[in-house]
């Protein structure tokens, strides 16, 4: 069974109703990125990053998978599936992926702000008050800049052993994530799916990259058509 290895970006789940802060000069919800998505924001006012979040946790159970979430499911018939994202949503939990890896976290998870092995699902707002078992505030399960992603050697073993890479809907600009598709074998075909595809440096050198310049909900389907076919 053939190993295919899948890396979304917000672009995926923009088409389900999720705002991105890459399409939105920089702002996140109206919000300075780095006063919600950083260890400093969080020092300066963790009620407001609480709040960015309780927000986003609630329109997670507004929102839905489209055509290219679902359309990912299918793969799972014939091949080993692994879905690694920069998402923080749980919209490919909600398609049905088996194999999925959060790069960035999880909403619907928290963690202690004292010991970050103590890590707890969550659905509901998160407030000040809610403790880990250690009697310590818990905190977004979220990776925020200048953290590091614990995630990131995984998805890099798992990119390398890939015999086929898809791509969707990424700016292919944000690192760590961008620098995964350079562990991919040099015979490994590669899909790139953007309706506004970015050629990185670590894409320009691949012989075997095929580019869809059309949104997940129509590229995806039809990539996963062919390869089922």
């Amino acid at each position: 069974m053939k190993h295919i290895t899948v890396l979304t970006g917000a672009g995926i789940s923009a088409e389900s109703g999720i705002s991105t802060f890459r399409d939105s000069n920089g702002l996140w919800e109206n919000h300075e990125v780095m006063d919600v998505a950083s260890p400093e924001g969080w020092r300066k006012d963790s009620d407001l990053v609480l709040n960015f979040y309780n927000q986003r946790r609630r329109q997670l159970k507004e929102v839905f998978p489209n055509k290219g979430h679902m359309a990912l499911v299918e793969l799972e018939k014939k091949y080993k599936v692994h879905v690694v994202t920069q998402n923080v949503d749980n919209l490919h939990e909600q398609a049905g992926s088996s194999h999925i890896v959060h790069l960035h976290g999880e909403l619907n998870k928290v963690r202690s702000t004292l010991d970050p092995s103590l890590v707890y699902d969550w659905t509901e707002d998160l407030n000040k008050g809610d403790f880990c078992d250690k009697g310590s505030q818990l905190r977004p399960h979220i990776v925020w800049f200048g953290e590091e992603v614990p995630l990131l050697e995984e998805a890099a073993h798992l990119t390398a052993k890939a015999e086929v890479v898809i791509i969707i809907g990424t700016s292919m600009n944000v690192y760590p994530a961008a620098s995964l598709v350079a562990y991919a074998k040099p015979e490994a075909k590669i899909f790139y799916i953007d309706p506004n595809p970015n050629i990185s440096y670590e894409l320009a050198g691949l012989k075997n990259l095929e580019i869809i310049k059309e949104k997940g909900s129509v590229g995806v389907p039809r990539i996963v058509a062919d390869l089922l076919s």
